[in-house]
């Protein structure tokens, strides 16, 4: 494996040597391998090997980033040269600027978040048993037809990223995965469903049978999925899918979209959008979770901070660029490519979990929506409309009735998120710790 730090170095002395007053730079290395198994033999094997290397310069207040995946010396002196050149006509932005060195994380040793697996990479035959394993546990159950996929997959990644005001620090993390997506039934009634579990350590992965028993028994439960009736009813949004929900939160509080004025939270701040006793959570220190980090794109320190405390939003997820278009302090929460300056980034987040079960909250929905699944998006980001096809279960006097398909729902974020009752199925081992979620009223577009 490469240093990546001496690339990060070359960049930043050949950007100086070209005239660039600051710059810094992020080199990444990743190789990953996944096997696809159809009818017990071998579909597909991929895989792919990758250093990428960006630099981003400052003269005054206007920058360039650039980017190449040729790590040679020819190819980072071009590369400096063509910043240099493009960052002295771009156009002013009075809030860049890399950060101060007192504001520069001084814990940059990532061992003890414990994100990378040290073993040594699997062979591509015990990834194929696992796919194989996988899809014989699917096809074991009567009614499967078909399994479009069973797949095993590993990969490492690795970055570091350095800076002309002294910063300089890197982790690696890997990941291992399988996956199975099975299908009942034939032709215009044919129907699939999915299950699927990553872990940075392959050990803590559940074992092939059980994800393709879980992504066959989820399947034959969606046999004969029809149309819901169309009207108001209630939605239950299941564990799978919560998190989205929670997302469209999380993006409307991204200090980017805030500094843009293209949010429907921008006039929020210090208000209720939750109901009271519902926390959501980051905390980017949690051991042996896929998002967690010590410090951001731009080299500050990474804490454990709150979106929204007790109902009531409390925070703006903020770089420096655009905390210091709002006025405000930096959260520690930039994100880094090889090819674009720095932009606001989520690590894990945690939404507080309620006291009941998934099937309590089924029990006293009375008659609506289960949804399983999302298809789609049509969301106002400044007013918080939201549309997107779904499908998932009817429910009937507090239990599930049939599987629905090639329906809508429909509502407004503001609303829809004052009326959340979550459940206590939450995966805690997920980087996005949201559990199913019980909404009011929306409206859904299923039989005419």
């Amino acid at each position: 494996m490469p240093d990546l730090s001496q690339f990060t170095e070359a960049l930043l002395s050949a950007a100086k040597a070209e005239g660039a007053e600051a710059s810094d730079a992020i080199a990444t290395q990743g190789h990953s391998l996944s096997i696809d198994v159809r009818d017990g033999k071998l579909e597909q094997a991929e895989r792919s090997e990758s250093v990428d290397i960006g630099l981003r310069v400052l003269i005054g207040k206007r920058q360039a980033c650039v980017s190449a995946s040729d790590t040679g010396s020819d190819t980072i002196q071009a590369l400096a040269e063509r910043a240099v050149a493009m960052a002295r006509i771009a156009p002013e932005d009075p809030n860049i600027g890399l950060a101060t060195p007192d504001q520069l994380a001084t814990d940059t040793d990532t061992t003890a978040l414990d994100l990378a697996e040290r073993a040594p990479e699997p062979a591509p035959a015990d990834l194929q048993d696992i796919a194989a394993r996988t899809e014989a546990a699917a096809l074991s159950f009567k009614d499967i037809s078909q399994v479009q996929s069973a797949t095993s997959a590993f990969s490492q990644t690795s970055m570091h990223i350095a800076a002309t005001n002294g910063f300089s620090a890197g982790y690696a993390r890997s990941s291992h995965g399988t996956y199975c997506v099975a299908i009942t039934g034939e032709g215009t009634d044919m129907e699939r469903d999915y299950f699927g579990e990553s872990r940075i350590y392959r050990g803590d992965l559940p074992s092939p049978e059980d994800i393709g028993k879980k992504a066959a028994e989820r399947t034959l439960q969606r046999a004969g999925a029809r149309k819901p009736p169309t009207g108001a009813f209630p939605v239950l949004y299941d564990e799978r899918v919560a998190s989205s929900l929670i997302g469209h939160l999380l993006q409307a509080s991204n200090g980017a979209s805030i500094a843009r004025g293209s949010s429907w939270l921008r006039d929020k701040m210090g208000e209720q959008i939750l109901p009271k006793g519902m926390t959501v959570t980051e905390d980017p220190h949690r051991v042996r979770v896929s998002g967690s980090k010590l410090f951001d794109g731009e080299g500050l320190p990474t804490r454990k901070r709150h979106i929204v405390k007790d109902g009531v939003l409390q925070s703006w997820t903020l770089d420096l660029a655009n905390a210091r278009k709002l006025g405000l302090e930096s959260t520690g929460n930039a994100g880094r490519g090889t090819s674009a300056p720095p932009s606001p980034t989520l690590t894990n987040i945690d939404l507080s979990q309620g006291s009941e079960s998934r099937y309590q909250l089924i029990a006293d929905m009375g008659t609506g929506l289960l949804v399983t699944s999302l298809i789609g998006s049509s969301i106002n980001a400044t007013t918080g409309d939201y549309s997107r096809g779904a499908s998932g279960f009817w429910v009937e006097n507090g239990e599930i009735a049939y599987p629905v398909n090639e329906c809508t729902i429909a509502g407004n974020l503001i609303h829809m998120l004052m009326s959340l009752r979550p459940a206590n199925d939450a995966r805690t081992w997920t980087s996005r710790v949201i559990p199913s979620l019980l909404v009011e009223g929306l409206t859904i577009a299923g039989a005419s």
